[in-house]
């Protein structure tokens, strides 16, 4: 195969296709940009037939997939909306884990203020090694400060986030950066450039040789030994920068003349320019001799490929580009006129005043390949059918099974991650990191918005269909337990190759069962990002992640001052468990614990059910009737109680009845289940509404003390102090990373 075609990460066939499309050979420019553009990052060339089968509509839903971000519908009195996306930055993140993380910060923040979204969140999906590994202990802080330095530096508060640890991510850590901004409707910006003539504005950072090639990484393989070679991929990110081109932006959209405006992102000046094109029909000529650089003898295939950080393509209308430059300029940033919208729909580029590319639009974004990968089910699957968790041994000791699960890196807090956010900045946050679902206020109004993030990568790995199905419920159960009526979600779709018929069966049962999700919670996806090629190449074979859909459902309050929190509130409260325990431990935290690896179907859940229990917890809620509400998840029963009590220090005494294993009962993650408290004196009538509901709903013990007791059938089982147990919770992570 030619090197320079393997160099471009460019098949054969899809050589064939370029040259059948174009009618002569490509020069190098021209196939570094359709390597861009056919990337599986940029074209979706794999996913784009699966994607179709999620919703995407809804009354509330104002933009779905196909712009920078979507936008969903927060106040209708005043028009205000809510913008938000969730995207990958993983390969750069293993890389340079400091700057990769701190870039996909920004280069999410840049795809919700483009939109004219005025960003008042971050959150992010973070997946690492087992961290007994040095490298990874690297990795975390370096991600961890990364995130935290652009964040905090920009002026975005984080609110939350999930982190899991399992030794599938050992060389794949995934890092899942999402933003939210809030912005009025009639004042939405779109990337359609439009207008014969009108003038092409690059505005922001200078571009560098930092991130060339970025799209085509993250669309790939790699092993451990390419990342010094690969280190030239990873940009670097100015926060400081991104807060001037923040406000630069925003201002420049108040005044008129602004046509479209997008980020130049994933393949940088090439995507901004043929994407914008792309969805508005026309043409773009672009001059690279005005394009600002910082490097000297940059080539015109370095411009075009650069991933150069805080850049944005503006398209204005022509006679007002002095105006809107004048606005950046202001701000310190380069603002300079570098083409024209033209109505052949073709991408030309000049270069000391020759022409050195012109490529079809079409070819680039509507004829990229399109390809139906063959898929079938993996051996694993088979093979776990004859899994029998009865199998296991029953151990003696619960209360250290307690404290084990308590302190694994998975379950434990993540308070040393999040204390170093931010998270006050702008004031809005008025739910903080730990709970089910950070909320923030909705200045002006009485509104909220509840963020929560979730996948539970072992239940996909274990059964697919199933894990999507969950990852859509439990985003959506969090939301609900602060309150919120869930309105929409994004994804982040984290596979290995697609070119691998297990893997490509792995993508499409996960994105089936988040369709079925999402149209039972009416929980429509508003945009999202897919990430295939997380594995690695090792001696034994190519090593592949979980599959990881992560999923951010955003929800709305209409009055945040009756928001929810998952923490007990007063000694003499009465818990009770809403919904059913069934003991399994298929794909949980325990099964990790006792068997060193994941067995058996994983998890389900019963759509139909999930949907009636949290429409009446958001009820419950609403109505005051209950003090607390917390999902059961990872750990199981056992956990969440504990997790209940460390807020106040306030302990619990619970005695179950359920006819199963005591340790199945406890650390069982069955789906479906929240724990919530109320008052003795509203006991009967809160039973008596979700009776009405038809949710279960068992009194299972009582607020109190500073123990946590769990009792089953009478017996004792579980009885250690609180404060022994928070500090153990607290910090584990620590102690893990090395920190203390």
């Amino acid at each position: 195969m030619d090197r320079r075609l393997i160099e471009q990460h460019v098949t054969l066939e899809e050589y064939q296709k370029i040259l059948e499309l174009l009618g002569r050979e490509p020069n190098l420019v021209e196939l570094g940009i359709f390597s861009a553009m056919w990337s599986e990052h940029c074209s979706y060339k794999s996913s784009r037939p699966h994607l179709k089968k999620f919703p995407t509509e809804a009354p509330w839903v104002v933009q779905g997939p196909g712009e920078n971000a979507g936008i969903i519908m927060v106040d209708e009195e005043r028009g205000i909306c809510a913008a938000f996306k969730v995207e990958s930055h993983n390969h750069p993140s293993y890389i340079e884990p400091f700057n990769g993380a701190a870039t996909g910060v920004g280069g999410i923040l840049r795809d919700v203020f483009t939109m004219g979204a005025r960003p008042v969140a971050c959150m992010d999906s973070l997946r690492f090694g087992e961290l007994h590994d040095s490298k990874m202990r690297y990795v975390t802080k370096g991600v961890v400060s990364g995130i935290s330095h652009y964040g905090n530096c920009v002026g975005v508060p984080t609110v939350g986030g999930e982190v899991y640890f399992d030794s599938c991510y050992q060389t794949n850590p995934l890092v899942n950066a999402f933003a939210l901004g809030l912005v009025k409707k009639d004042k939405i910006f779109y990337a359609r450039a439009a207008g014969v003539e009108n003038p092409v504005i690059y505005v922001g950072a200078k571009t560098g040789r930092d991130g060339i090639h970025g799209a085509t990484m993250a669309s790939e393989e790699f092993s451990s030994e390419e990342e010094v070679e690969k280190k030239v991929n990873v940009q670097v990110g100015d926060p400081f920068l991104e807060k001037l081109l923040i406000e630069a932006c925003l201002e420049a959209m108040e005044k008129e003349g602004i046509v479209a405006i997008q980020d130049m992102g994933a393949a940088g000046l090439t995507s901004s320019s043929v994407e914008m094109a792309s969805r508005g029909g026309v043409g773009v000529e672009l001059d690279l001799d005005k394009v600002p650089t910082r490097e000297e003898g940059m080539t015109p295939y370095e411009i075009m490929l650069s991933e150069s950080q805080e850049r944005m393509l503006v398209v204005c209308e022509r006679g007002k580009e002095e105006e809107i430059m004048n606005v950046f300029r202001k701000w310190g940033l380069d603002a300079v006129v570098i083409g024209e919208v033209i109505e052949e729909p073709v991408l030309r580029l000049f270069w000391k005043g020759e022409v050195v590319a012109e490529l079809p639009i079409k070819a680039l974004t509507d004829e990229a390949p399109v390809y139906y990968r063959p898929f079938k089910v993996p051996k694993y699957i088979i093979e776990n059918k004859k899994y029998d968790q009865n199998d296991i041994p029953e151990p003696k000791n619960l209360n250290e099974v307690v404290r084990k699960l308590l302190s694994s890196p998975t379950i434990a807090s993540k308070r040393w991650i999040w204390e170093q956010y931010d998270h006050m900045v702008q004031i809005n946050t008025v739910v903080y990191p730990g709970s089910d679902a950070a909320v923030l206020r909705v200045k002006g109004t009485k509104k909220g918005i509840a963020i929560s993030s979730d996948c539970n990568s072992r239940y996909c790995y274990l059964n697919p269909y199933e894990g999507g199905k969950i990852a859509v419920a439990e985003a959506a159960r969090n939301v609900a337990c602060s309150g919120a009526v869930p309105r929409a979600i994004t994804d982040c779709l984290n596979f290995g190759s697609p070119e691998d018929p297990e893997i490509m069966w792995q993508f499409v049962k996960a994105t089936d069962g988040m369709a079925d999700a999402c149209k039972v919670l009416e929980t429509p996806v508003v945009s999202g990002n897919v990430s295939f090629y997380n594995e690695t190449k090792t001696e034994e074979g190519k090593r592949a992640i979980f599959p990881t859909p992560t999923v951010v459902c955003v929800g709305v309050l209409e009055d945040v001052e009756k928001r929810m929190t998952s923490y007990f509130k007063n000694e003499g409260d009465i818990i009770i468990l809403l919904g059913e325990n069934t003991g399994n431990i298929s794909g949980s935290e325990y099964q990790k614990l006792v068997e060193g690896e994941f067995k058996g179907s994983g998890q389900t859940v019963d759509l139909r059910f999930e949907k009636t229990l949290q429409e009446a917890l958001i009820e419950a809620i609403k109505s005051k009737l209950i003090k607390h509400a917390h999902d059961v998840s990872e750990g199981g029963l056992a956990v969440n109680l504990f997790e209940s009590s460390f807020e106040r220090g306030l302990g619990f005494e619970v005695n179950l009845d359920d006819d199963l294993r005591t340790d199945f009962l406890l650390f069982g993650e069955e789906q479906s289940r929240v724990v919530v408290s109320t008052s003795q004196n509203r006991l009967d009538e809160v039973l008596e509404f979700f009776k009405r509901k038809a949710v279960p709903a068992k009194v299972i013990g009582k607020v109190g003390g500073k123990r946590g007791i769990i009792k089953h059938k009478g017996r004792e089982v579980v009885n250690i102090p609180i404060e022994e147990l928070k500090e153990l919770y607290e910090n584990s992570l620590e102690r893990e990373l090395g920190i203390c």
